[in-house]
Parts: structure tokens; C-alpha cells; sequence
């Protein structure tokens, strides 16, 4: 059995037939508060399902669906964040897959397939186990920020980049 930092991964481009399952693993309420992602309901398969027609049509998005032993353990992708200006990665894994090593390993062979710099990153303070994946892919915090949620809630987030 591997360990935890050896976890055995694959990057494909994303097909459409990922998207379901994709959806199925983002509409987790809970896991969006952890990471700050309230800018939409997790529910809304009619906007998820049109972010991707939008990713799938955007040259400029690099998307890579990540299997896990054959499954789909999530997506991670590269774009242009309007909110910051600059180009940021982001990745979501499906909560039965948090732990094993699998972000970490996804990011790191992401890197070698985009390697557009500076790249940029975000994780919400209090989300230590994204916080350690950025970290260990050499990502640097360069900022903390205070962001306004819908709703007026305040939390603080980790600004990172990779040169």
C-alpha cells in the first residue's frame, strides 16, 4: 500500500461525462464554508453544469479532471481570477478523498503541465490541510486578506503565489 504522500494519481482533460460526478462532490455545503466558496449554492446543478460549458469552451482555462485508483477524486484547473486580476489555480477533491495525499500530488504534477508563472492560490485561514498542499508545491503567502461574504460574514484568507 502506498503512503500518504505517494498516492497514486492520474490528470486527464475533463469530459463531459465528469461532470455530474464533479457536481455530486462540489454540492457539499459544509465543505464550501471550510474553503470560503459562497459566491453560489452548491444545489445549483443549472450553473454548475454552465461554469463548465464555459471551461470547456475557454482556451485559457487549463482543466484537469484527477482520478484515484480509477475514480474520480475531483478536478483541479488554472484561469484568469476576475477577482484578483492575475491567473490562480484551484483545485476541489470529493470530501471521501481528503487525506490521502491526493491534492498534494495533483497540484505538484499540475505544475509540470501548466507552467505559466506567477501563479496564484487562494485558502481560507482556518483550512489548514490546503494551506500545507500550497506550501508543500512551493507556494508563499504573500498577503492575508479580510473578504465580505454575501451575507456580511468576514473571513480571512491566505493570498499565495508561485514564481
Amino acid at each position: 500500500m502506498k503512503g500518504k504522500n505517494q498516492a497514486s494519481i492520474i490528470l486527464r482533460k475533463p469530459k463531459r461525462s465528469d461532470v455530474p460526478i464533479l457536481f455530486d462532490q462540489q454540492n457539499d455545503a459544509g465543505a464550501h464554508r471550510m474553503v470560503g466558496v459562497t459566491s453560489h449554492a452548491p444545489d445549483d446543478r443549472k450553473a454548475y453544469f454552465s461554469k463548465w460549458e464555459k471551461i470547456f469552451a475557454d482556451d485559457g482555462i487549463i482543466a484537469r479532471t484527477i482520478l484515484f485508483q480509477n475514480e474520480i477524486a475531483g478536478v483541479i484547473n488554472s484561469f484568469h481570477a476576475p477577482w484578483s486580476n492575475r491567473l490562480e489555480v484551484g483545485y476541489w477533491l470529493g470530501r471521501e478523498f481528503w487525506g490521502k495525499g491526493i491534492a498534494t500530488k495533483a497540484l505538484g504534477e499540475f505544475l509540470l503541465i501548466d507552467n505559466r508563472r506567477p501563479l496564484g492560490a487562494t485558502a481560507v485561514v482556518t483550512n489548514k490541510g490546503s494551506i500545507k498542499v500550497l506550501q508543500t508545491c512551493g507556494f508563499e503567502i504573500v498577503d492575508t486578506v479580510d473578504v465580505e461574504l454575501e451575507g456580511g460574514e468576514v473571513l480571512s484568507e491566505h493570498r499565495f503565489e508561485l514564481l
